[in-house]
């Protein structure tokens, strides 16, 4: 598991040089813009709704004293939960409406890596948009049923400890996740695509690992997640799905 991980990590060496040889910036734009208005749109909220989360959270200390403090402590809660669950929301709809820019990048690093005379499932722009939004609006329930005990888990000094970075590698996986069915979606159907990523879930969390990491940075990060990603997650899956077809 550790090992695939810092494998997933690794596959983003040559990204930049990758791209950049085949031409492939410009399949980004549009995938880039999406990203930039739903970052931006998350932050609004986060920003807008940390007032009403903490009043929320200030009904449960119902003394006098320190409730200036307690105040305090809410709002900034507050904003932790609106991000922490906003990464998660931004995550699933970037890749879910990124998809039939995605797919075209993922084969044509497939048809430099592999050559042109590869047999894949051949899919269309909306099959890819709705391949897209069916993986992701699974897995962001499924995100959101184990992200939300351990955000409640969270709120406890000490427990904190523990739940912040397991919070963080829940997203990592999912975003991974997302990263490799760019690729499994010419391979392999929705139902066999499911226990690929869990059979190879570190390489899914070393990939996710860095895109969670990069969204740290401010705009750049934005702007680069997706295209170094979804370029790592390509190589490294194809790599996966080729060593399985010659067992």
């Amino acid at each position: 598991m550790i090992k695939n991980i810092f494998r997933g990590i690794r596959a983003y060496s040559g990204t930049f040089k990758l791209i950049s040889e085949l031409g492939l910036w410009k399949y980004f734009g549009i995938p880039i813009l999406i990203s930039l208005v739903t970052a931006s749109l998350i932050g609004f909220a986060a920003w807008g709704w940390k007032d009403n989360v903490a009043n929320l959270i200030d009904k449960i200390w119902i003394w006098e004293w320190g409730s200036e403090t307690f105040h305090v402590i809410g709002e900034v809660l507050g904003v932790v939960l609106i991000v922490a669950i906003g990464f998660i929301l931004y995550k699933h709809i970037v890749m879910a409406l990124s998809a039939p820019f995605m797919s075209p990048v993922s084969e044509k690093i497939e048809a430099h890596l592999m050559g042109t005379d590869l047999e894949y499932r051949n899919t269309t722009f909306m099959g890819q948009l709705w391949r897209g939004i069916r993986i992701n609006v699974r897995n962001l329930f499924m995100e959101l049923f184990l992200s939300i005990p351990i955000l409640l888990l969270s709120l406890i000094p000490v427990v904190n400890l523990i739940t912040t970075p397991l919070l963080f590698l829940v997203q990592s996986y999912y975003a991974g996740f997302g990263n490799m069915d760019y690729t499994l979606e010419r391979h392999y159907g929705y139902s066999e695509s499911l226990p690929f990523v869990r059979k190879h879930s570190g390489i899914a969390t070393g990939n996710g690992i860095v895109f969670m990491a990069m969204l740290f940075i401010p705009v750049v990060g934005i702007i680069l997640v997706l295209p170094l990603s979804v370029t790592a997650a390509t190589t490294e899956t194809l790599r996966l799905i080729h060593s399985e077809k010659k067992v």
